[in-house]
C-alpha cells in the first residue's frame, strides 16, 4: 500500500522513504554483485538486463531502467491499480544504484570456485533484505511486481501462476539473446521468498515501532 503523505507527520514520511530508498540501494549493491559472478545464472529479469546490455550496448542498469519503464507502460494499458509514485522511482533507481556500485570496482571477480557461490548466495540474501526493506516503507510496489499483480487481477490466476508464467517468458526471451542462464537462475525464487518474507516482517515491525501514531490512530 503506498503511503499518504497528506495524513502522516514529517516524522513518519521521513522513516518511510528512508526506508524506501535504502532498500533500493541495497537491491542495487545486491544485483551488482550477482552480476559480477553471472556465469552462475541471474534472476530472470537480470538475465534479460544483461542480454540487452551485451547485445545492444548501454549499462546493464540503463537497460533495467528502459525495461522497468516498459513493463509500467503496459502495465497502464491494463489498469493503474498497482501504479504510483514508488513504481516509477523504483524503475528510475535500481539501475544507476547498480551502475554505480560496478562503477566503484570494488567488488569481487569471479573467480570459477566455490567462493562465487558463496558471493551469490550473499548477493541474494542481500536482495531478498532489500526487497523486504524497501516494500516496508510503504511507498508502492515495483514495476515488475505490479505488472504480475495486475496480469493475476487479469487472468484470474493466482499472483505464484503469474510470476512463474511472466518471469518464465522473460528467461526465455533473454535466454535466446544470449543472457546467462545456469541452475542458479532456477533456485533464485526458492531463496528469495523466504528471506524477502521475513524480511519484510521485521522491518514493517520496525518502521511500525519508530513511526509516531497520526491522531486518527489514537481514537478509541
Amino acid at each position: 500500500m503506498a503511503l499518504s503523505t497528506k495524513s502522516d507527520t514529517l516524522r513518519n514520511w521521513v522513516i518511510h522513504y528512508t526506508f524506501f530508498f535504502l532498500g533500493l540501494m541495497l537491491f542495487g549493491l545486491g544485483i551488482a554483485i550477482a552480476v559480477k559472478i553471472q556465469h552462475l545464472g541471474l534472476h530472470p529479469w537480470d538475465v534479460l538486463n544483461v542480454a540487452l546490455s551485451d547485445k545492444f550496448g548501454w549499462s546493464i542498469g540503463t537497460w533495467s531502467v528502459i525495461v522497468g519503464m516498459a513493463v509500467i507502460l503496459v502495465s497502464l494499458s491494463i489498469s493503474r491499480k498497482y501504479i504510483n509514485i514508488g513504481t516509477f522511482l523504483n524503475a528510475l533507481l535500481i539501475g544507476p544504484f547498480m551502475d554505480f556500485f560496478l562503477w566503484l570496482d570494488i567488488l569481487p571477480e569471479a573467480s570459477h570456485t566455490w567462493f562465487d557461490y558463496a558471493w551469490l548466495l550473499l548477493a541474494i540474501l542481500i536482495i531478498g533484505l532489500a526487497g523486504g526493506l524497501y516494500v516496508a516503507g510503504g511507498i508502492g510496489a515495483g514495476p515488475r511486481d505490479g505488472f504480475m499483480l495486475t496480469i493475476s487481477d487479469r487472468t484470474k490466476l493466482s499472483v505464484s501462476q503469474a510470476r512463474i508464467a511472466v518471469e518464465s517468458i522473460i528467461l526465455i526471451i533473454g535466454f535466446l539473446l544470449g543472457g546467462p542462464v545456469h541452475i542458479v537462475t532456477f533456485l533464485y525464487t526458492l531463496i528469495l521468498s523466504p528471506v524477502f518474507q521475513i524480511s519484510l516482517s521485521v522491518f514493517v515491525k520496525l518502521r511500525d515501532a519508530l513511526t509516531e501514531k497520526r491522531p486518527e490512530q489514537l481514537k478509541v
